[in-house]
């Protein structure tokens, strides 16, 4: 292995604790691997040289624990990470399990669920600012319905955004350097989820109190479920400045989410995506929120972890040897991605010079310009090649 794909710190990879303790059991069928304590899980990944690890408040402390035993947990997982230097770039609240939650948290029909969902999320922040978490991860799997007259989805999203307001009241009157990312998906478990894409998401966020506490948390399986580009959700995130947290996994399409390792799955739209991080500078955590399958045993599942920041790091250096190469940036010239780059206007024309400049409408041919050719297909051919290692 080169140096390149070592990953480190530096590379701020993460896992929740949720991921490799996943023991394997579906709809379908039952565990295949036994639980994985916290405290292993820290110390494990802290030699596959991962960064950080994030966890819902479920993961780390049982549900219905007593505060003596809650203590415990944390004392345990507080010290495996003093030892081993790993951090909690963030944290999230289980709020889909239990069967209180079978109709929601935020959003659910009965408000003394939606009250003790709120005293929930508050408690588990505590503990994530604590531990030194700076985003708070919202995942509303079971904010949705099956049937149109069960929900009024109107009152629903008012209801979230009460949830917001008051989660971020909460954490500025208590002065915390924590911001909330909302992480979309379609569908699974609710038959349609409220918020379900990056653009939904970004479309909530500006109706509520403090729009500049909340952001997203794309995961890359989420919007494939939903037919979409990933990579094109993430760019709008980051022109919006609401990349706060992204998770990355693999999909294979329109199906139920199948958290395949990073790579795995669609790998050309990996490579864009990569493209797209590293390009636009995102310094934030790389969460791999990814499943190992159920078919591995307690070393598949390491094998697995460490798969994900291999993948990332083999396209990371595909990709910018697809920047550096010469032909490329003659292709990217052809197909004028540096036009592109041109404000329509230029500096200090107006609405009304445009309007008066008789090339960008009368004397303009748009027969001519219709011919020219864009050269995507050589630009795209020159990728595929960089991805696939013939250059």
């Amino acid at each position: 292995m080169t140096d390149s794909l070592t990953p480190r710190p530096e590379h701020k990879f993460s896992f929740g604790l949720w991921t490799v303790g996943w023991q394997g059991r579906d709809p379908f069928g039952d565990a295949t691997r036994p639980a994985l304590d916290p405290v292993e899980t820290v110390n494990r990944l802290a030699e596959l040289g991962a960064y950080g690890v994030t966890f819902h408040d479920d993961d780390l402390i049982p549900f219905g624990a007593t505060d003596a035993e809650r203590d415990h947990h944390v004392k345990r997982f507080r010290q495996a990470l003093d030892a081993t230097g790993l951090k909690v770039p963030a944290a999230t609240t289980n709020l889909f399990t239990h069967p209180v939650f079978k109709d929601g948290a935020f959003t659910a029909n009965d408000r003394d669920v939606r009250r003790y969902a709120l005293r929930k999320t508050i408690r588990n922040v505590d503990l994530a600012v604590e531990l030194g978490a700076k985003v708070y991860v919202a995942w509303g799997g079971r904010e949705g319905a099956e049937s149109g007259g069960a929900k009024d989805v109107r009152v629903a999203l008012e209801r979230m955004k009460e949830a917001f307001d008051l989660l971020s009241e909460y954490v500025l009157s208590q002065g915390y350097d924590l911001r909330f990312a909302v992480e979309p998906k379609p569908n699974e478990p609710r038959g349609d989820i409220l918020l379900p894409t990056v653009g939904h998401a970004l479309a909530f966020i500006e109706e509520l109190a403090h729009p500049e506490l909340v952001g997203v948390n794309p995961e890359t399986g989420h919007e494939q479920m939903a037919g979409l580009n990933f990579a094109h959700g993430v760019a709008q995130a980051l022109w919006h400045g609401k990349l706060f947290h992204i998770d990355l996994n693999g999909q294979t399409g329109v199906k139920y989410d199948q958290d395949l390792r990073f790579g795995a799955g669609n790998v050309r739209d990996a490579f864009w995506l990569v493209d797209l991080l590293e390009t636009a500078g995102y310094e934030g955590p790389k969460v791999f929120d990814f499943k190992p399958p159920r078919t591995e045993d307690i070393d598949g599942v390491w094998a697995s972890a460490a798969g994900n920041m291999r993948n990332y790091l083999m396209l990371k250096e595909r990709a910018a040897a697809f920047r550096a190469d010469p032909e490329v940036q003659e292709a990217l010239r052809a197909a004028r991605l540096d036009d592109l780059a041109r404000p329509t206007l230029a500096a200090g024309e107006s609405l009304a010079d445009l309007l008066a400049d008789r090339s960008a409408f009368e004397d303009f041919d748009p027969e001519a310009a219709g011919a020219r050719g864009m050269a995507f297909e050589r630009l795209d051919q020159l990728a595929m090649e960089h991805l696939l290692g013939a250059r």
